[in-house]
């Protein structure tokens, strides 16, 4: 058989296809690719899928663990030559059963292939059954050791037995075994299946009674929440009733209400007949309401008004004068001032005193005459120079009294301030005189319209009286309104009513009515699960059937039991008998698998070990160069220890499945260099004669091939 093609739906792989050639396929990917799930989905198309396997806590069933990631249904399908024909297998899921869906048909024509069935496809392609070829052609690095299967035990026994080729004893042996099995197989044999049978019916029994007595209990508490929830009912028609005499005295309040308001808007209906129209009244207002408020402004404005400013304080000698005369006065007074000066005096007195120098020197020259002209004429002077000085005193004094003894240089700084006072004054107090003026204005405009909206009332009198006309009014609108809402009120109380009987029993619970409703729909939920439980358990009584058929059906298991086991002790003894005579044909096969199990070791190894022993349990014991003793493979380094088993799977594969493909999942991870290099060897030696196919997560692999 040449693999040539897999597509699979299969764990992580959702339609891949994977392209096989003959000889050797060395498939080089990084761990998580999916080389394990592609060996495991090999193993799964040729034998399928184990459906009947359990997850456990250290391990997951096939069928979960490579239950396709995507969600899609598990499919695959395998496409391979075989005698000469070209075959494709395919696997479906249907229902709830992987890969339960079968079918195998020549791919060109697409012919059914009826020696091919879902049950035989792995053991009629590849001539061995499935643990065989799990334990010899298929080589995954988490179990190279090949441990006991009775499968590869009978092929290995068949293969080297020359006395028995018949192999009727192994025929005998799995005739016994078939029986013993069929007496006790795990759940399956008769005995098994009868003492199952015998606790199934003492457990149907122990229940049986045990529901009685709890649809007892539960009949009894059936009872208990009925007589609850009909007082419940009770209570909730009490409080319907007493919320129905609620909404009749709401409706007669309202009704009430209705008529006293319909009486009142009568009544304003009357009093507003004698008045003004409401837009009349409402105009009426509004104008008063704002002549108050004007005549509030005006009077406010009036009494904000400033007084009128004060003339500002007249300083002597201005008093009276207007403002260009106190300036040219000042001016005036100040020059006549400033022309005051000692030098009119000292005009006269220099000349006298000089004349009276001259006079005195002519005396003493006894010019007398001239003398005492000279001294004639400085008397004369100098009593004029006394005189203008006399003048000049007075005139000043007379000034500085004017001016109240300023100094002369303040005189003019004054009629200028006296003149600045003066302007301002006049203009402030034409502006009073204009702000009067308007307010006057406004005050008698006023008062025309207070006299033409009020006559001889005061506005706020007249806005007293007119407001209460509006009162009236807006309070018969407002009462029409109410009216309108208290028969609203009242049609609507009326609607909702509620009607109710008073109840015929004494109510004696003291619940809300949102506690009686909880209450009650818990009461009813209780009755529904009292009842469902109570028709399951009156069911599952029906099911278990009558008391008396269980106790006669226990009695027979048990009589069925006690001839089982006197049957079973018969087929083990049987058994035993048998195992002794063929002990020895155990034995026959170790040879001719250990030769050639030595053969490939030593070749990998490059003959350090050229001695190997192969146990019954499959063990292998190994002696390597300059070593005197065979020494167990749990003495060997973990490679090494590959090494033997690989070789012991060779060895067996080309004995007991010739035909089949080799395929080896990271066999070699733990090879060094050069044994690598050897066993990639007698790989391609074996790829001449059948497919090989090799899964690595290293690259060394396809570097020596």
């Amino acid at each position: 058989m040449r693999i040539l093609s897999m597509t699979a739906t299969f764990g992580k792989l959702e339609h891949s296809t994977l392209a096989l050639h003959p000889g050797l396929n060395v498939i080089s990917a990084p761990n998580e690719w999916g080389k394990s799930t592609w060996c495991a989905f090999l193993c799964a198309m040729l034998y399928g899928l184990d459906t009947r396997a359990k997850s456990t806590k250290s391990a997951l069933a096939d069928k979960e663990r490579y239950r396709p990631w995507s969600g899609a249904p598990m499919a695959g399908e395998i496409r391979f030559e075989w005698n000469g024909r070209d075959i494709t297998v395919q696997r479906s899921t249907h229902g709830r059963i992987p890969l339960g869906v079968f079918r195998a048909f020549e791919t060109q024509s697409g012919l059914e292939v009826p020696e091919l069935t879902a049950e035989n496809c792995g053991e009629t392609l590849l001539g061995v059954e499935q643990s065989v070829f799990r334990r010899t052609c298929f080589i995954r690095f988490s179990d190279l050791p090949v441990t006991q299967d009775e499968a590869l035990r009978r092929r290995l026994n068949t293969l080297v037995t020359t006395g028995d080729e018949s192999g009727e004893a192994d025929r005998l042996g799995d005739a016994l075994r078939d029986l013993k099995n069929h007496c006790r197989y795990n759940r399956t044999g008769l005995l098994p299946q009868a003492e199952a049978k015998k606790e199934a019916l003492e457990e149907r029994l122990r229940e049986r009674n045990a529901l009685e007595q709890e649809e007892k209990a539960l009949r009894l508490r059936l009872g208990e929440a009925a007589a609850w929830q009909q007082s419940l009912q009770n209570h909730i028609g009490a409080l319907q009733f007493s919320e129905a005499q609620a909404d009749a005295a709401k409706v007669a309040q309202a009704q009430e209400a209705y008529t006293e308001a319909a009486k009142h808007v009568e009544a304003l209906e009357r009093r507003c007949a004698a008045l003004p129209t409401r837009e009349t009244v409402e105009e009426k207002v509004r104008l008063l309401r704002q002549l108050c408020q004007k005549n509030s402004a005006l009077h406010i404005e009036e009494e904000l008004l400033p007084a009128p400013p004060e003339p500002p304080e007249t300083a002597p000698p201005f008093s009276g004068m207007d403002p260009e005369e106190a300036s040219a006065m000042a001016e005036a007074d100040s020059r006549r001032c400033h022309d005051l000066k000692p030098t009119a005096y000292l005009a006269a007195v220099i000349p006298g005193a000089a004349a009276a120098v001259l006079g005195i020197l002519l005396l003493v020259l006894r010019q007398p005459t001239a003398g005492m002209l000279l001294l004639a004429a400085a008397a004369a002077g100098f009593l004029f120079g006394f005189a203008a000085r006399r003048r000049q005193e007075t005139l000043r004094r007379e000034l500085l009294k004017k001016y109240r003894g300023a100094p002369p240089e303040q005189w003019q700084s004054r009629a200028e301030a006296y003149r600045a006072g003066l302007l301002s004054y006049r203009e402030k107090m034409a502006v009073y005189r204009a702000s009067r003026r308007e307010l006057d204005s406004r005050i008698a405009s006023l008062r025309n319209e207070r006299e033409s909206l009020c006559g001889s009332q005061e506005p706020e009198e007249a806005l007293a009286c007119w407001q209460q006309a509006a009162i009236l009014w807006d309070g018969y609108y407002n009462a029409r309104r109410d009216v309108q809402k208290a028969e609203n009120h009242l049609v609507s109380l009326k609607d909702m009513a509620r009607h109710a009987q008073m109840p015929t029993q004494p109510d004696t619970l003291a619940y809300s009515r949102e506690e009686t409703v909880r209450l009650l729909s818990e009461a009813e939920q209780e009755q529904q699960r009292l009842r469902t439980r109570l028709g399951q358990y009156q069911g599952r009584m029906e099911a278990l059937g009558e008391k008396s058929a269980l106790v006669s059906a226990l009695d027979n298991a048990n009589t069925r039991i006690r001839r089982l086991k006197a049957y079973e002790e018969a087929l083990c003894l049987a058994l035993a008998t048998l195992s002794d005579a063929s002990a020895e044909l155990h034995r026959r096969f170790s040879p001719r698998i250990t030769q050639r199990t030595q053969a490939l070791m030593s070749a990998m190894t490059q003959g350090r070990y050229r001695r190997i022993t192969l146990g019954e349990d499959l063990s292998l014991h190994a002696e390597a160069e300059k070593e005197d003793v065979l020494r167990d493979s749990l003495w060997r380094s973990d490679g090494t220890v590959d090494q033997l088993y690989l070789s012991l799977r060779l060895a067996s594969a080309e004995a007991l499945a010739p035909a089949a493909p080799l395929i080896l999942d990271d066999a070699l991870v733990r090879f060094d260099d050069s044994r690598l290099h050897a066993a990639m060897e007698i790989l391609k030696e074996t790829a001449r004669s059948r497919q090989v196919i090799l899964f690595t997560c290293q690259s060394r692999e396809g570097e020596t091939k």
